[in-house]
């Protein structure tokens, strides 16, 4: 039987949570809501951008004003088209694990590709690169990892997820797949971790060169 790993994308290959979680917390700060960034984080990573502001929407005590979230998405952008950085050892992890790879992300499917490419990750899996924005619901569904399971080819309970947020984590076992937590980026959490493992993955790595020898255990 065919075995893949599906790779979550911000905060997993490339480290990239900490970018837009500082500016929707500062956002939010400046209209009188005070956040920090890793408050921001521990509650809405791995949750798509939409679902994040409806969440948010129907909490906060004020309209936010017009043009908010495209003046967020803009400098979201800004700052990814210059300071995204790959997670230490990713590409050598990657080629390291034999077998089919897929990214299943919650960022829009635009954005995503063009981020794998600034980094140079896309070559890696080619057109193996799904979004939230491909299905009908985002993460914590497991929507978007059945869809790349199935375009790869790759039953879910043979699939290995790899994820750094809790969403994702559940995601993951909603689709029936075991997942591995991943804690090593830049969220500003101390408490991650736990926090993925309480959630269920089978076990939480913070080194990415880590990776193979467990995925080879697992396939054992």
């Amino acid at each position: 039987m065919d075995f893949g790993i599906l790779y979550d994308c911000d905060g997993t290959l490339i480290d990239s949570e900490h970018i837009a979680g500082s500016v929707c917390a500062e956002a939010l700060t400046g209209l009188g809501w005070p956040i920090t960034m890793r408050e921001f984080n521990a509650r809405f990573n791995g949750v798509p951008a939409a679902k994040t502001w409806e969440i948010l929407r129907a909490e906060l005590p004020f309209t936010l004003p017009e043009g908010f979230n495209a003046r967020i998405d803009a400098e979201i952008h800004r700052r990814h088209d210059t300071e995204l950085m790959l997670i230490p050892d990713v590409v050598e992890t990657i080629h390291a694990i034999a077998g089919k790879r897929a990214v299943a992300s919650s960022t829009g499917l635009a954005r995503l590709r063009k981020n794998l490419e600034f980094t140079g990750l896309a070559p890696l899996f080619g057109d193996h690169i799904y979004s939230a924005s491909q299905v009908a619901r985002g993460k914590p569904a497991p929507d978007v990892f059945l869809f790349a399971a199935s375009q790869l080819g790759v039953d879910p309970a043979h699939a290995l997820v790899i994820e750094d947020s809790v969403a994702g984590v559940t995601a993951a076992l909603r689709a029936g797949m075991r997942v591995i937590g991943f804690a090593g980026a830049n969220h500003g959490a101390d408490d991650l971790a736990d926090r993925l493992a309480k959630a269920g993955a089978l076990t939480v790595i913070d080194r990415l060169a880590e990776l193979p020898s467990i995925v080879a255990d697992l396939r054992a």
